[in-house]
């Protein structure tokens, strides 16, 4: 086989980088494969639009049967998202024994299962280490470097947009929302951030991070997820005095066959590796058994870096085809799907309280933490603008999700308490 041709679903911001990967490096490629790779046909919503690079315009179409029913055609590139008529296009294209290489985590994450297994019924290989942390390779680094580890724990930044809020946040000490504003200038964030700011996007990258690390079915139901919308600067200042860094972070790990996964506002200790990943960049750190403490650090996003792990997915696809061994890699999750409940999640917690500032209402307050077992490790008492107010903040030992909940529900009916101002889990300090 000399030549593998390649039809492309997408041509903005990924599929132009992939377009200049494969023109800039083709040599390389040529030499690595021992074959020519060539985009023959490339899937566009508007065809007269002008675009920023040379581009053949035959190649482009909008008709998908163009790319999916094309015999010439040996690999589909997805990289244009959508969930709905996207997963319609690669199934077709799998029955028609077409290759997929994608960057969609939404796709994945909801269908992603559905997929691999119609992938390997028609030895075909669908590849996607470019959906969830752009041009870190970390999908790979869990299916084939550590794949002779049980992984415990993987923990990571898996969000450029988010993590640029919260870096100029904490150290220009600048509001959320301009900080949004200058995102979306820069091009960080979308015109509509909610799936960034809500943490919808990372939670569907650790739903297949979860998959991937412990080889049980993780649905992204099963995902407790919690944006960075309501953090403040006091919540960064209190955090700060106490030796911590707030960062949106997602964790999936597995104890005793059982998992947890979610996305929610974390405090690492500032020593952390994790507390020093700046703007837009990404970061996954991952435990395993063997190996120990492992992180794997880069850009998260653009146009380049996204293109370089769809192209490596590309390459590895064109190696299989030529090996005969294509539609191999999906296999069925080894352990039974077991999710904790919250009685089984157990971190350490960051509470804040506003609470009147009068004598006893420690005492009463402290009643409803040792009522449900529950103990410090760090307590601060500020006073307010307010003389008859007061600011709590601790730092709870570890305790399980229904203790907190508990706490915090009891702790709303009691007069002493105006209002709880926030709780974030506490991480990193194993």
């Amino acid at each position: 086989m000399d030549k593998i041709n390649v039809g492309l679903c997408g041509l903005g911001t990924v599929g132009t980088g992939v377009v200049r990967v494969l023109n800039d490096h083709k040599e390389r490629i040529i030499h690595k494969l021992g074959c020519e790779v060539e985009i023959t046909k490339i899937l566009v919503n508007d065809l007269e639009k002008e675009r920023d690079m040379i581009i053949n315009r035959s190649w482009l179409t909008d008709n998908p049967d163009e790319l999916v029913e094309d015999e010439n055609i040996d690999i589909i590139v997805e990289v244009m998202g959508g969930v709905k008529g996207t997963k319609e296009l690669l199934e077709k294209a799998l029955k028609n024994k077409k290759h997929i290489v994608t960057a969609n985590k939404d796709l994945m994450a909801l269908n992603g299962r559905e997929l691999l297994q119609l992938a390997r019924e028609n030895h075909c290989d669908i590849l996607f280490d470019a959906s969830i942390a752009g041009g870190i390779p970390i999908v790979r680094t869990l299916v084939d470097g550590l794949a002779s580890d049980h992984i415990e724990k993987v923990m990571g930044i898996v969000n450029g947009t988010t993590n640029f809020i919260m870096t100029k946040m904490t150290d220009e000490g600048l509001p959320f929302d301009d900080v949004l504003k200058e995102a979306q200038r820069l091009g960080f964030a979308e015109a509509d951030p909610t799936s960034d700011i809500e943490g919808l996007d990372a939670a569907r990258k650790m739903t297949l991070l979860a998959n991937l690390a412990f080889k049980m079915e993780v649905n992204l139901d099963d995902v407790e997820v919690k944006g960075i919308t309501s953090i403040t600067q006091d919540d960064i200042a209190f955090a700060h005095s106490l030796g911590y860094t707030i960062k949106l972070i997602g964790i999936a790990s597995m104890h005793d066959q059982k998992v947890e996964v979610m996305v929610e506002p974390t405090l690492l200790p500032k020593d952390h590796p994790l507390a020093n990943v700046k703007n837009e960049f990404n970061a996954v750190y991952v435990y395993g058994d063997a190996v120990g403490e492992t992180m794997f650090y880069g850009p998260g996003a653009g146009s380049l870096p996204t293109a370089t792990a769809v192209v490596s997915d590309l390459m590895e696809v064109i190696r299989n085809i030529r090996l005969g061994i294509s539609g191999n890699a999906y296999q069925e999750p080894q352990f039974k799907r077991q999710i904790k409940v919250p009685e089984e999640k157990y971190s350490k917690h960051f509470i804040r309280l506003e609470v009147e500032d009068q004598a006893g209402a420690f005492q009463e307050i402290t009643n409803i933490f040792t009522d449900h077992h529950v103990s410090f490790q760090k307590i601060l008492q500020l006073p307010t603008e307010t003389d008859q107010r007061a600011e709590i903040v601790m730092i709870t030992h570890k305790i399980s999700k229904a203790q907190l909940m508990k706490s915090l529900q009891a702790l709303d009916k009691i007069e002493v308490v105006d209002r709880v101002i926030s709780h974030y889990r506490v991480d990193g300090e194993e």
